[in-house]
């Protein structure tokens, strides 16, 4: 650093302050030619559609906003545009944090009854918590007294109730290689060798629920997932709780659960031993299953590769088997947020 830089840093923190000071003074340059309303004019066109324009594009390219820009530019009073380049666009955007060319998804909430139903959802997980914790006091409570009686205090402090987080999962697709995979080699390709064609032999649905007390997955897999499926589920459940168990059920609006046919045999059922908490309409993303189905595919159904259908089934309900060796109970984190007073 020479003594003219010093004395010029000192010059200005005596001037303008010592913070001032640290950053270097506006020099001297070329004004800018593009003006604050021909960029807020750019701007405000790159927030419209292309379609809306007349171009027969749905979201702006860059080139083609900077060519639209160029040729109708001057006639809406912005002569400095009339030579604007791709990049000089892409740097006014960014510097508003504009995108036209991406799109990001959202789901407009259009149940009218949306916070009322994701209230009742989230309550039966708290109420899951709730009794778990209640069973884990009665084991350790027992243990400590008289290990003999452990099973018998648990059943008496947990009431005889089932939680169920039940959905469909349509469309597993049944798909078989036209050649055989080729397996890594070393210094040759790192990784499975696939050909590109393929067979499909149809698809499959899964009906799933998770017990969220105990984390065990009740399923079938059928062909659809009509009511005649539903009620086949439901029946499934009918025999593997107790007749004394109430079966308390996190499901979505799908029409099969809210069909005739589905609400014949439920009338046909015991008081009390089911009980439907449906979901929010676009609310389905509270229900637990979810996020098992999401894993399911990432880790299970990813470029599963099967000989015909039946072998597709035979791999699903393996794959749920093993799962109910070790059944892994699943939790909800969603706070309930109560409306301020």
């Amino acid at each position: 650093m020479t003594h003219q830089t010093v004395q010029r840093c000192l010059a200005r923190a005596s001037r303008f302050g010592v913070m001032a000071a640290l950053d270097d003074s506006p020099r001297p340059g070329k004004e800018p030619e593009i003006t604050l309303e021909a960029r807020a004019w750019l701007v405000s066109l790159a927030c419209q559609k292309a379609k809306d324009v007349g171009y027969p594009h749905e979201l702006w390219t860059t080139r083609l906003l900077a060519r639209h820009a160029r040729e109708h530019a001057p006639n809406a009073g912005h002569v400095c545009l009339a030579r604007i380049a791709q990049g000089t666009v892409c740097k006014i955007l960014a510097e508003q944090e504009v995108k036209p060319h991406k799109v990001r998804y959202y789901l407009e909430r259009r149940d009218p009854a949306f916070e009322a139903k994701m209230a009742e959802v989230l309550c039966v997980y708290q109420e899951v918590a709730i009794l778990r914790a209640v069973e884990s006091d009665a084991v350790k409570a027992s243990a400590e007294t008289d290990p003999g009686t452990a099973n018998k205090t648990v059943e008496k402090a947990v009431p005889n109730v089932a939680f169920i987080s039940y959905d469909e999962k349509p469309g597993i697709q049944a798909i078989a290689n036209t050649a055989p995979d080729l397996p890594p080699v070393a210094d040759q390709h790192p990784c499975v060798a696939r050909d590109h064609e393929y067979k499909r032999h149809g698809t499959l649905s899964l009906l799933a629920g998770i017990d969220l007390l105990t984390g065990q997955v009740h399923a079938c897999v059928e062909n659809r997932h009509r009511s005649r499926e539903f009620i086949g589920f439901l029946k499934k459940l009918d025999t593997a709780y107790p007749s004394d168990t109430a079966i308390k059920i996190i499901l979505d609006n799908h029409s099969a659960h809210v069909s005739k046919e589905t609400n014949k045999w439920l009338a046909e059922q015991r008081d009390g031993r089911f009980s439907f908490v449906f979901t929010p309409k676009h609310g389905s993303w509270l229900n637990l299953v979810e996020g098992f189905f999401s894993k399911m595919a990432r880790s299970v159904l990813r470029r599963i590769r099967v000989a015909s259908k039946a072998e597709l089934k035979q791999r699903i309900l393996a794959y749920l088997d093993d799962l109910n060796r070790e059944p892994v109970v699943h939790t909800w984190s969603y706070r309930i947020i109560l409306p301020a007073r």
